[in-house]
């Protein structure tokens, strides 16, 4: 019964997360200086056909009206149409959302690849040269700069090895797998530096539980102890700050997008940003708040799912 009543009440508290983060996203863009209407029409545009547009897209209006039509409009399921494009702003997100839904899911799974074996081999060698070494990777991934390592992956596998293609993200799946597999590769590594040392902490705090005792006291097996009961119980921790850090992800694809040109959410913005395209950037920050929010609704299920004893 609790888990409905969670499942019901946790999106309505939710709602003025977003309803926030509209306001001030609204309010940011429109602080950006620079006339869209000028950028759309080019330098040798009239201030007649500059008054035209901006009356067309409703700029003319006191931010504050501009913001409650917006909030109509979202509430019927509409973004405004865009300043650039010349479509309606949901359908173009709508358009651009595979390739980063792609990028995001490989990335995680790619990353949980990485750091299961890693902290495990790191908490069952404690001390040893296998943990050291684990431990200075981790260190040394949390300081790398996402765009850096990009670029070294294009040198390194695009063009000196032509294992993978430099950009562009291909017509079908097998393609792009083939695409986004550096792309992958390239957030997966610095997310699981981050994800690698708390889960090594977890696992080493479980093996010094009394149930771990118990069960070798027993003469059970050590990796069915460890793979069994020490594995699932220390993941909770780390799924919990793979949500936390879903907006660092997010925010990552806009880099990585950007890097390896993929025409997904995060090239959008970029572009979006640079035209003052007011509903875009509107529309694809509300989106990605959107997921943030899902994401972290999700964490919360899997934790229960993980470890029962801990409650909604």
């Amino acid at each position: 019964m609790h888990r409905y009543r969670f499942l019901l009440w946790r999106p309505l508290q939710l709602l003025p997360v977003l309803l926030g983060i509209s306001i001030l996203t609204f309010v940011m863009v429109r602080a950006i200086p620079g006339d869209p209407a000028r950028i759309l029409l080019g330098v040798r545009s009239t201030p007649e056909a500059i008054a035209r547009i901006r009356a067309q897209y409703g700029l003319d209006l006191p931010v504050w009206q501009q913001y409650l039509y917006f909030l109509r409009n979202l509430l019927h399921g509409e973004m405004g149409k865009s300043l650039i494009y010349r479509v309606d702003t949901l359908k173009l997100i709508m358009s651009r959302i595979e390739p980063t839904l792609y990028l995001v899911l490989g990335s995680v799974m790619l990353a949980m690849l990485f750091t299961v074996p890693l902290a495990a081999t790191a908490a069952r060698n404690r001390g040893r040269l296998a943990d050291q070494m684990i431990r200075l990777l981790s260190t040394v991934g949390l300081g790398l700069p996402a765009f850096w390592l990009a670029i070294m992956m294009i040198l390194l596998f695009s063009l000196s090895l032509g294992w993978f293609p430099v950009s562009g993200y291909g017509s079908d799946f097998g393609e792009r797998l083939h695409h986004l597999f550096l792309p992958c590769l390239t957030v997966a590594l610095a997310l699981s530096a981050v994800l690698t040392r708390n889960l090594r902490a977890s696992l080493l705090m479980e093996l010094q539980n009394d149930y771990v005792t118990a069960a070798r006291a027993r003469g059970q097996n050590e990796n069915r102890i460890f793979w069994r009961h020490v594995m699932p119980n220390s993941l909770v921790p780390t799924v919990n700050l793979l949500a936390v850090n879903i907006g660092w992800l997010i925010g990552s694809t806009v880099v990585i997008e950007s890097v390896f040109a993929i025409p997904g959410m995060g090239q959008l913005l970029v572009k979006a940003i640079i035209s003052r395209d007011y509903m875009v950037v509107q529309g694809v920050v509300l989106v990605f708040a959107l997921a943030t929010v899902a994401v972290n609704l999700v964490a919360d299920l899997l934790t229960v799912a993980l470890d029962p004893r801990v409650k909604l």
